[in-house]
């Protein structure tokens, strides 16, 4: 009797494979319920429902790599300016780990901020004025003044703070998401990642990658040229109906394979193929912005007809949102200043201002601020002493995980609060510590997930985003 090909190729697998490929990848079923459904449906995760009613739908996290200095953006320290090119007193560094960067300094002169700080809003919220347009919102923002982190370089910082873990290979905080909570759009992603124009610290695909999630759940990142995801468009003579003709046979193909074996990774091979198949012409709609009126334009800045650009990925990430993707990461690299400070965070502060400003606008003229989580922030802060030579007009700072500061707007945060305390060095923390699993454990709470119950087997360990030994706690100061 003759046997067809996939047949034969299944008789080699053993039994121990076998068993092995079926105890991976958790919530396949789920990913199996993406074939087949019609536009824009909307698919549950491995959860099946949040725990508990959630305050967001979505998050758009805007990520400073390179770590913004706290000292001049929104930790005010106004008696530093007394303390200028004296020590930093060991009483205040207690020891603490310091980068190779500095550690061979003979001193470690403060640095005062040269930036004013005005007040804004009702809530008197004091802003550099480098970020005007951002204190201009102080009123819809949560200030956390004391976020950290036991990571002090920038590669296990950024690990750290996306997966909850320092070493890489584990799922980032967006695939989590994604794996927890399913699609609001299977024309799209779930998880979409936007990269600025290449300046400073690398970044790695791991960041947005899906570790031991199934794969369908990693971060797709969006291209600036050409087609925004690669291989997007069908090859010279290829027609649509044609590739959906090669999918349909394919998809037998692997349907065989899948019923024979029971192989999970199969199923994730199908969910993607029609994925790519639905973006086809889901995506190219998606970052058309020629039908945006000139006022909304004109909201996000100069810059925002360019790819690449801050404001053009913060008028996407609106338009992402709007089309009912989960989690959408904007990444700004260059904030690394060690050295020339004042000079090249004017360049970043004017990237980012009149942009972040805008998404929070447009989203609360839409409608979408209510369950749209939006955060600010880097990997760790900077020190408040000068690395290199120090000037009452230019200085640097290195690496400091003990304190930093970020913002989050909309999805259930309470506006105009100002959370946490650092001492008057913003060195140390001196009330209500805020660590980046923490931070986690908000976000997924926001999103109607409690962390400690969010699990998935793996390597007989209930692994979740929190850490399986680690102790974290929801931020509810800042909640609504």
């Amino acid at each position: 009797m003759n046997t067809h090909p996939i047949d034969q190729w299944i008789s080699l697998e053993t039994r121990r494979q076998f068993f092995g490929h079926a105890g991976k990848g958790l919530g396949m079923a789920a990913l199996a319920s993406l074939v087949g459904q019609p536009a824009a449906a909307e698919t549950k995760g491995a959860l099946g429902q949040p725990h508990f009613p959630a305050r967001a739908k979505r998050v758009i996290w805007l990520f400073m790599a390179g770590a913004p200095s706290q000292l001049d953006t929104f930790d005010y320290k106004p008696e530093m300016a007394d303390w200028f090119d004296k020590d930093l007193p060991q009483s205040v560094r207690r020891g603490q780990r310091l980068t190779t960067m500095t550690a061979s300094q003979p001193r470690f002169p403060i640095a005062p901020t040269m930036f004013q700080f005005p007040r804004h809003g009702q809530c008197r919220k004091r802003v550099s004025e480098l970020l005007p347009r951002t204190g201009s919102m102080a009123d819809d923002l949560a200030f956390v003044h004391t976020v950290w982190t036991e990571a002090i370089n920038h590669d296990p910082a950024i690990t750290y703070i996306q997966t909850g873990n320092q070493i890489p290979g584990r799922p980032t905080l967006g695939a989590w998401i994604s794996y927890g909570l399913g699609t609001m759009n299977s024309n799209l992603p779930e998880f979409i990642v936007l990269n600025c124009e290449p300046r400073g610290q690398a970044l790695y695909s791991r960041l947005w990658g899906s570790g031991f999630l199934p794969s369908v759940h990693a971060g797709v990142a969006f291209r600036e040229q050409g087609d925004p995801v690669l291989y997007l468009s069908n090859p010279s003579g290829v027609s649509q109906a044609a590739r959906r003709l090669m999918l349909d046979r394919l998809q037998v193909m692997n349907r065989r394979i899948y019923d024979a074996l029971g192989d999970p990774d199969t199923q994730t091979r199908i969910a993607q193929y029609e994925m790519a198949f639905r973006m086809q012409s889901a995506v190219p709609e998606l970052v058309d912005i020629s039908a945006e009126r000139q006022h909304v334009l004109d909201l996000y800045g100069e810059d925002v007809t360019k790819p690449g650009t801050f404001g053009h990925n913060c008028l996407l990430a609106r338009r992402m949102a709007e089309r009912g993707v989960r989690f959408v990461q904007i990444f700004h690299r260059g904030w690394d200043h060690h050295s020339g400070l004042p000079t090249n965070i004017r360049r970043q502060t004017k990237e980012v201002d009149q942009p972040a400003w805008a998404l929070v606008q447009d989203l609360k003229r839409r409608g979408l601020l209510d369950d749209t989580l939006v955060i600010w922030g880097g990997e760790f802060g900077r020190t408040i002493y000068s690395q290199g030579t120090l000037t009452k007009t230019n200085y640097g700072r290195d690496h400091h995980p003990r304190c930093y500061s970020m913002w989050m707007a909309g999805g259930g945060i309470n506006g105009g609060v100002t959370h946490g305390e650092t001492d008057e060095f913003s060195y140390n923390i001196a009330r209500d510590p805020v660590h980046i699993r923490d931070l986690n454990a908000t976000i997924l709470h926001l999103l109607g997930i409690d962390h400690a119950r969010f699990t998935v087997k793996h390597r007989g360990l209930d692994e979740r985003l929190t850490g399986v030994q680690e102790e974290a706690r929801v931020v509810r100061e800042i909640l609504l």
